[in-house]
This record gives C-alpha cells, structure tokens and sequence, in this order.
C-alpha cells in the first residue's frame, strides 16, 4: 500500500501533466501557424529511428479488460552516421487531435503539431557497437513523443533510447491505423490509481525489454545494445515508475526521475543504484512532494537531488518549446530552449558516468554556465 500523500499533492503532481499549457495564443487562428521544430542534438553523430509495434500475450491489458493482450508502440532512436534523409513525423494527426482536446488546447491546428520537425532520419543504418541502453517513459496522458528532444540528443552521444506509449494512458496509433484513446484520462486521479500505473508501467518496460534484449528481439539491429548497460528515466509518473521498475528489474543500472511524486514507495531495504533527482523549482526539500523526501532516505546508492529555478512541471518536456513557437503563454521564467538544455546535459551526464563511466564533474555540484540549477544534496553516497 502507498502512504497517504495529501489532496494538493496529488493534483499538483500527477495531474499538472494533463494541465500543461497547450494553448495558442488568441490570434493563432488569424495568422499562419508557423512551422514548429525541435532543437538540434548536441552529439557527434546523426539520429536514426524506427518504431516497433509490440504485443505482450502474456498478460491482458490491465486498464481495459477485454483486450486479452497488452500492445504497446516504441519509438527508437540511435546514433547514425547517416544525415539525409526523411526526418520522422514527431506523432500522427490523429494522435495530435486527441492530445490536443483533452488539453482543452484552442486554436492549435493539430497538423502543427504532428508536423513538428524533427531531427532523426527515419530508418537509417545504426552506428557503432555496444551501445548503453536508455528507457523513456512519459507523463500521464503524454505520448512517448512528448520526450523525442532528450531522446534525440542522447541517440547522437551514442545512446539507443526507447520511449514507450504506454496505452489506454495516453492517445496511440498503432501501424494498422487505428488509434487507441486516453481510456483512463477520464479516471479519479489519487494514489491508487498512481501506483496501479506505476506498475503496469514496470511491466511494460521489463517487456520491452525482453523484446529488445532477448534471444529473439523485435528489432533487426537490437545486436548493437549492450545488454549490461541499461538506464531509464521518466517524467511525472513516468519518472514515479522508474524506482518501481528498478525493484523489479535488475537489469536496469541508473534511473532518473523528471518531476513525477513515488506512487509505489520504495521499501524499506532501499535502492542501492544510482539515482537523479530533477525538480522544479518548488520541489525542493523544504517543501514541494513529501514523497521525494521519503524516498531519498530510502536511496542507498550514488544519488542527487537537483531543481531548476523558474521550472514548472512541464518544463521536462518539448510542449514548453513548441508552444513558444506558437506565441503562447507559458508562464514561467525560463524558455523551453533553456529547460531543455539544461535537461539535456545532465541526464545526459548523468548516463555518462553511471552507464559509460565516465567522469562528468557537472553532477558534482553548482554550476555557473548553469546558474538556475540547485543542488540540495551533494554528498556522494
């Protein structure tokens, strides 16, 4: 059973995904929408990507009962030489138009929004052997999509990154052309059904997994990965879910958790791995999520607690960027371009050292080139 975590809590953690602001400004409908893009990735190689549509017979999908199976879309990306060519679509319309409406967004033509340019040429050959591994998970009722920034700039360092819509969470297009809805976006939002989706999503990853790493993996290239060198991170409760699979799942070495309350406690005899902490601005230990203060003490291992000042929720993912690029208002004091630089960085240095290990002072404590990043701990455990 989970702790009780108070009413505020549970609306300003869990639910502020859903309420990120996906508006357009007043005049979008008067004007062109202009062309929206994601940042360039900062890695010496170029990105390539791939979906996979994968189908767990294993076990019935635990939020609509009579699908006896539980499918799942992955987008991979990874490191190519290759640096022409078709660019992925960032999602399909369909996808964008159901997003759209259940952020109550106005005025965004979901074309603007399915068409975001992206950086990652799709199907191109794979550079490189022995690649680390990197999950993604996103918020509650965001698509995998909503995290293609961090996942393009860690392809070009070198990563394979696999982000997973975890279905009936949020809208999902499989390759037939029929798209499941958000069925549970409509669902009480408290802490049990924060923990039910913080282990449907365990599974879903230790799946993925299976179908990448296995004796007989879904994709063609899955050879490259370095089965020993596998981390994940996620946002909101995404980033909840990373601890939890971390106890299920030995296989994953490091975790990084973006803003999201621990619905599934840790136990009692701790997380032993290495584990990031990245907040918004409130979330530090003299308030925000008392649930971030719990499962510190419960962390064993290498572990830092950062947050970023002027950040809100959704600062951890492209939406801040793209409704920049729209003229909206975000409310909040640092850009989108910012907040995604600095997640970049360090969850990227972050995998450096504990997947690569590789030194990355950054992690060490205050940064001036970072002036907006706060470290409330950075003992080394």
């Amino acid at each position: 059973m989970s702790e009780p975590i108070s009413g505020p809590v549970i609306r300003g953690a869990l639910t502020a995904a859903v309420l990120l602001t996906l508006v357009a400004p007043a005049t979008a409908t008067a004007a062109p929408t202009p062309t929206l893009a994601l940042p360039a990735p900062t890695g010496p190689y170029g990105v390539g990507t791939t979906a996979l549509h994968l189908e767990d017979a294993t076990r019935p999908d635990p939020w609509v009962a009579e699908q006896r199976t539980r499918h799942l879309m992955v987008t991979l990306w990874y490191p190519t030489r290759t640096r022409h060519g078709g660019t992925a679509p960032y999602m399909t319309t369909q996808e964008a138009a159901l997003l759209l409406e259940e952020q109550g967004a106005k005025g965004v033509p979901p074309e603007a929004l399915s068409g975001t340019r992206t950086n990652a040429v799709l199907n191109a050959p794979v550079a490189g052997h022995g690649l680390p591994l990197v999950v993604l998970s996103p918020g509650f009722s965001l698509p995998r999509s909503s995290l293609t920034a961090l996942a393009e700039d860690l392809a070009s360092r070198g990563y394979v990154v696999a982000g997973i819509d975890h279905t009936h969470e949020t809208a999902t297009t499989f390759p037939d052309g029929h798209t499941e809805t958000c069925t549970v976006c409509k669902t009480k939002l408290d802490a049990a059904f924060g923990e039910k989706s913080a282990r449907t999503r365990a599974a879903d990853v230790s799946f993925v997994l299976d179908r990448l790493t296995g004796p007989r993996p879904a994709w063609k290239d899955a050879r490259v990965i370095d089965r020993s060198r596998i981390g994940m991170a996620g946002h909101s409760v995404g980033g909840a879910a990373t601890t939890w699979t971390m106890l299920e799942d030995r296989r994953i070495d490091a975790g990084v958790n973006l803003d999201g309350t621990f619905w599934a406690p840790i136990p009692a005899r701790g997380l032993s791995r290495p584990f990031l902490l990245v907040g918004e601005d409130k979330n530090g230990p003299d308030g925000g999520d008392p649930t971030w203060a719990r499962e510190w003490r419960r962390m064993t291992g290498w572990k830092r607690w950062i947050t970023v000042d002027r950040a809100t929720h959704g600062t951890y993912t492209d939406h801040t960027l793209l409704m920049e690029q729209l003229g909206g208002d975000i409310d909040q004091g640092i850009t989108g371009a910012r907040a995604l630089e600095i997640t970049r960085r360090y969850v990227g240095a972050f995998f450096d050292l504990h997947l690569r290990g590789r030194s990355r002072p950054l992690l060490d404590g205050p940064s001036k080139r970072h002036p907006e990043v706060r470290f409330w701990d950075t003992k080394k455990s």
